[in-house]
């Protein structure tokens, strides 16, 4: 018997009229087809089973909540799907729409030395107000104007290059003693250089150079934008000394490094270019592939010659000795005369002082005469250096 049946008539309204409370549809927790873009299976489904009205839907919020895996729900009544979707599941899909922006950011960054431009990231589709949210959040980092670092500010050099040339706008490329660096032809300068088309402001660590580069005189080495080996010395000509360019020259051609255009090219073409008298001395002197001064004493002793009028030698020159192959440091072969020069860090160790003297009387007795300079007598004792060179240059073996 019902609850309505057991009231006593007199305190019922004559008019109500008792009717059966209806029983509640089944409600089915189902999911969309496959095929629909807007939901696919998840384990929420597998573990809520078959429940009764909002039962139903309470089993799906609590499992939902704990497994953080329904990012859309559906609830069938009477063969109708009705669609929901919880907190969490918005919350998902905006997270893993944010890790894929991270992802296409940091994929430009790889290819360039952990460096990205305003300009690359508002061509992908980034918003200039998400770019600033990011460097508010440090999670891009101001390297030049427009130039960004990205996750830290510590770059590798060649990123430090590569955010200098994007710094100098579009045709930027690396140059002068940067370009040098690049090419391994001489050490990390502690200035970058940049040429650009058009004016660009220098600042401390970064010098820029206005001109229009040809495009055979620029090339791409190692994924940065610059100068090729010919026209990198060119540049050098005008702020080296001639023995430190001669230097950069031999070991260009020591290493084979080729360029669409000649040194002599370049100098047709640029004749009044600062630099291009020493430039014309070099190649016209016929030095170039004879070898390279490969230390510092090395390159202050080549200039002490050239100063003092001595005829210029070969450096790191090949000696055959009794079957033997040597190289000499500096060589003037039809005297049959070789100056080997001692600086102080060649000689730390015995063994080392050992074998220099074991090669002098293999030269020796094979027709060479030695003599060995130091870094001392260069700095202190030039004048009496030069005339023992002299003396014995004047006596030419027979």
């Amino acid at each position: 018997m019902s609850l309505i049946s057991t009231l006593a008539p007199s305190r019922m309204n004559s008019s109500a009229v008792a009717r059966p409370i209806p029983r509640a549809e089944p409600v089915t927790i189902a999911a969309l087809p496959s095929s629909s873009p807007m939901f696919s299976r998840t384990p929420v489904f597998d573990c809520v089973k078959r429940c009764r009205g909002r039962a139903a839907l309470y089993a799906l919020g609590r499992h939902a909540s704990a497994t953080l895996v329904a990012p859309r729900c559906v609830a069938v009544r009477n063969g109708s799907p009705m669609v929901s979707e919880s907190h969490t599941g918005r919350a998902y899909r905006g997270e893993r729409a944010a890790r894929a922006q991270e992802a296409r950011i940091a994929a430009i960054a790889e290819r360039q030395y952990g460096i990205v431009t305003r300009d690359q990231l508002l061509g992908e589709g980034f918003s200039g107000d998400s770019i600033d949210r990011r460097l508010a959040a440090d999670r891009l980092h101001p390297v030049y104007r427009g130039v960004y670092a990205v996750g830290h500010r510590l770059l590798p050099t060649r990123g430090r290059w590569l955010a200098a040339v994007f710094a100098g706008g579009p045709g930027a490329v690396l140059s002068h003693r940067a370009a040098a660096a690049l090419w391994d032809l001489a050490a990390i300068p502690a200035i970058t250089d940049v040429t650009c088309r058009s004016h660009r402001r220098s600042r401390p660590g970064l010098r820029m150079h206005e001109a229009e580069l040809p495009a055979d005189e620029i090339t791409v080495e190692q994924s940065i934008p610059v100068t090729t080996v010919a026209r990198t010395a060119f540049d050098l000509a005008a702020v080296d000394d001639r023995h430190r360019l001669e230097r950069t020259i031999n070991e260009a051609e020591r290493r084979a490094l080729a360029s669409p255009t000649s040194l002599a090219v370049l100098l047709d073409r640029h004749p009044a270019r600062r630099g291009s008298v020493n430039l014309r001395a070099i190649l016209a002197a016929g030095q170039i592939g004879r070898g390279v001064a490969a230390s510092e004493l090395e390159l202050r002793f080549a200039s002490f010659l050239d100063q003092r009028g001595f005829p210029r030698p070969e450096h790191n020159a090949p000696v055959e000795a009794a079957g033997r192959r040597f190289v000499a440091d500096c060589l003037w072969r039809s005297q049959r005369l070789i100056a080997e020069l001692d600086g102080h860090a060649f000689h730390a160790d015995r063994e080392s002082y050992e074998g220099d003297r074991a090669r002098d009387r293999v030269l020796v007795a094979a027709g060479w005469r030695i003599v060995r300079v130091t870094w001392r007598q260069l700095q202190n004792e030039p004048d009496r250096l030069a005339a023992d060179l002299r003396a014995a240059l004047a006596r030419a073996t027979p």
